[in-house]
């Protein structure tokens, strides 16, 4: 053997011998790596608003600026009636749209780009598909709805906007977007804007379809089926893309006043990584609320798109901000209420997350949708079958409604009676 063998075989042995010794703990107090907030859940009155009875509910949150405050609603609500609008959640497609009411019509699109309206009454008045002519229904899923100035708006997974009159269904024109657009159109005055998949926002003309204005956001790969509907009011529009970019432009011209990224993940989840805007943003007086997938909330000032606060909650819908709260539902199935003038939480309640089934491998990720303030409490509409009510001051369950097949949208208000679309395809209503 030789003198460097030796040496080796001496090392080898060595090692092993220390992989063998006890691990020695040393004394001591142990700390974590990182400082994990232990939030306790604050009981704090909340100066409500009056409830009005709106007619009418033409888009995500009610209005194009995403923001109604607080619709009324009775206390009791009781079945209505029950209307099929089409086909229900399949394997291989979705309903992506919350229904939109106007001068007494509900207009709503299935997992399939049907569109369906129905009357008060829960009377079927027409349905249109809007399956290209060179598809089939089966190459796209979902889409997404909105209404204003006597035209229905809806963008389909085909990448098409189409513009159909409102009492008959009779389509006044199709704009091809070159990409899937599963998020609600946005109308004020004689223009309608739109997001695709691609990063693209699109202004067009009401009356024709002709582009007036496009806007280029940063592309991105990692995003989800849905999208974000653009937030517009008279002064400014805001535009959310999937990177997690959002854009201020005047409303008419497009020229931009400034942007912003919605960046930062919550730690330990894998969607985390995808910053797509799930929360889409909601105009209030000088602020902009908007959230990511991932795991951030912010408000943006509307003068300059400065940072007023980031909160570490996701939002997979709108959030919904009233008197001096933020309230919205956050990447983790929590019903989160936060300070409006400095994202902090108040409180947080659990919403269902599984359906426990026989086996773990049955198990089903439940999808809870809102929430809406409607009537002095806050509603949740969920997959697992029922629609749950909160008390807005402390979060406390105070009620349940039994809603057959399943949750599939958010709930809508209006005309004091709550819509919501299941996921088998019918539309509920409850008053």
């Amino acid at each position: 053997m030789t003198v460097r063998t030796f040496i080796g075989v001496s090392l080898a042995l060595g090692l092993l011998s220390a992989c063998g010794e006890d691990d020695v703990i040393l004394p001591g107090e142990r700390f974590n790596l990182r400082e994990t907030p232990v939030l306790a859940n604050i009981v704090r009155p909340i100066a409500l608003p009056a409830a009005q009875a709106n007619a009418n509910w033409t888009h995500p949150n009610g209005g194009p600026d995403h923001q109604i405050s607080h619709p009324a609603l009775g206390a009791a609500l009781t079945p209505v009636f029950t209307a099929d609008i089409g086909q229900g959640d399949s394997r291989r497609a979705r309903i992506t749209s919350a229904p939109v009411v106007a001068d007494g019509v509900i207009y709503t699109v299935d997992a399939r780009a049907t569109v369906t309206a129905t009357s008060t009454s829960g009377e079927t008045l027409w349905s249109r598909d809007l399956t290209p002519s060179r598809d089939n229904a089966t190459d796209a899923s979902g889409g997404a709805v909105s209404v204003g100035g006597g035209n229905v708006y809806v963008a389909t997974g085909f990448g098409e906007i189409t513009a159909l009159d409102a009492a008959s269904g009779q389509v006044r024109w199709v704009q091809d977007l070159d990409a899937p657009a599963n998020a609600a159109p946005t109308v004020v005055g004689d223009l309608v804007y739109v997001v695709a998949r691609d990063s693209t926002a699109w202004v067009l003309d009401t009356t024709n379809g002709r582009v007036r204005w496009q806007v280029n956001g940063t592309p991105s790969d990692a995003n989800f089926g849905g999208g974000a509907s653009p937030a517009v009011n008279n002064d400014i529009a805001v535009l959310p893309f999937p990177s997690g970019e959002v854009v201020a432009t005047f409303p008419q011209g497009g020229t931009r006043r400034w942007s912003s990224v919605v960046s930062g993940d919550r730690l330990g989840r894998a969607a985390s990584l995808i910053n797509d805007i799930a929360g889409d943003p909601v105009i209030v007086g000088n602020r902009v609320y908007v959230g990511n997938f991932g795991g951030r909330v912010v408000s943006l000032d509307t003068f300059d798109g400065s940072r007023v606060w980031t909160a570490a909650e996701g939002a997979i819908s709108p959030v919904w901000p009233v008197g001096d709260a933020v309230f919205l539902i956050n990447d983790v199935n929590e019903l989160v209420r936060l300070d409006a003038a400095s994202g902090l939480s108040i409180w947080r309640i659990s919403l269902p997350d599984l359906i426990e089934a026989r086996t773990a491998r049955q198990k089903r990720v439940v999808a809870n949708y809102g929430p809406v303030l409607a009537g002095g409490r806050l509603i949740v509409a969920s997959s697992d079958g029922l629609i749950r009510q909160f008390d807005p001051t402390s979060g406390a369950l105070i009620g349940t409604i039994d809603l057959p097949g399943g949750a599939a949208s958010a709930p809508v208000v209006a005309g004091q009676t709550l819509y919501v679309v299941s996921k088998t395809g019918q539309l509920h209503a409850f008053r």
